[in-house]
């Protein structure tokens, strides 16, 4: 079975319409509501996107059998007034879930999570329970930097400040899929921001007491790594010299995706954390959906490259595919 752990939803336009309304209004005409019916649904995952076919056409095409989604990230203006994030993840999670209920063999979801840089991560805690216990969903995404890099910090992923939200997590038993949100700057796009947020939280949390704090938490971090994988031998001798357990020995205690577009970085990925921790993802459809003129392929088709490894052997595979999704987010498949 191949599994992707890390994928967005495809929504119909009325998500997004609704967005613009309580952006525009500030939520002086209330909270409204998406109401997307079940058709507007199929409708939307049947529609050409991203250049390509329908999100349900490529999963075939690329011979996913399950997909794990959650909001997509860029949208979720967590620097926003605090009750238009509310609204507006609720509603989005709402379209998530209904997507799960009428494809229950193709998806499962992970949902937003209204954080806040104004805001103490406690806030969220009750929503979340009620994403897991009522509307079933297998994990949540977790931003890092909610001020959305527009100077409103939020206190590092080893700060206490987030261990409510990490003693939920073990509770719940359900992992946090590390991905920041929009970006505000106007010195890096989004898709940088994200590369940078996870190796910062990544170094974060390993520099700190968290994953001694909490044995059980899981943690799956975005796009491979972000820049850790690359970088991991400077943080060994940072480690090496305080006399501390070595930096990429601490690094397997994080799961990571394969949201990685080239055989190389997969590879060092491999390589570098061990086929065991790391899931197979693509985003597809998303930012990878685009042919490459050189080999005539999408470059989030990336399952052939794994397979390819010869040096990775058939149940390493197997791990990456399907046996590592199915144990932390416990998929009942």
């Amino acid at each position: 079975m191949i599994i992707d752990a890390h994928a967005h939803v495809t929504a119909p336009e009325s998500l997004y319409v609704y967005k613009a309304g309580l952006l525009a209004h500030r939520g002086a005409h209330g909270r409204g509501a998406v109401e997307a019916k079940d058709q507007d649904i199929i409708d939307a995952l049947n529609k050409p996107v991203f250049g390509g076919s329908s999100h349900l056409q490529q999963l075939k095409e690329a011979g996913t059998d399950m997909q794990i989604i959650s909001p997509r990230p860029y949208q979720m203006m967590h620097s926003e007034n605090p009750k238009l994030v509310q609204w507006f993840t609720e509603e989005t999670n709402n379209i998530i879930a209904q997507e799960v209920k009428l494809f229950p063999k193709t998806f499962r979801g992970v949902c937003g999570l209204p954080q806040s840089p104004s805001q103490p991560i406690t806030k969220v805690l009750s929503y979340l329970e009620r994403c897991v216990k009522e509307q079933g969903f297998v994990g949540c995404l977790l931003n890092p930097d909610p001020g959305e890099c527009s100077g409103a910090e939020t206190p590092a992923l080893g700060d206490r400040y987030w261990y409510p939200l990490y003693e939920k997590l073990v509770e719940l038993d359900i992992p946090a899929h590390l991905h920041s949100a929009g970006c505000r700057s106007e010195r890096l796009s989004y898709s940088l921001h994200f590369i940078n947020e996870e190796s910062i939280g990544v170094v974060s949390l390993l520099n700190s007491t968290v994953l001694s704090d909490f044995p059980t938490l899981k943690i799956m971090v975005s796009h491979g790594g972000g820049a850790i994988p690359y970088q991991v031998a400077r943080f060994d001798a940072g480690s090496l010299r305080r006399g501390t357990e070595r930096f990429s020995d601490k690094l397997r205690k994080l799961y990571f995706d394969t949201v990685l577009y080239s055989a190389d970085a997969l590879e060092l990925l491999f390589k570098t954390v061990g086929p065991d921790r790391c899931l197979f993802g693509t985003e597809r459809p998303g930012v990878g959906t685009v042919k490459d003129p050189k080999t005539g392929k999408w470059l989030d088709e990336t399952r052939h490259i794994i397979e390819g490894f010869e040096w990775l052997s058939a149940a390493e595979k197997k791990m990456i595919f399907e046996d590592n999704a199915r144990k932390i987010f416990k998929l009942d498949v």
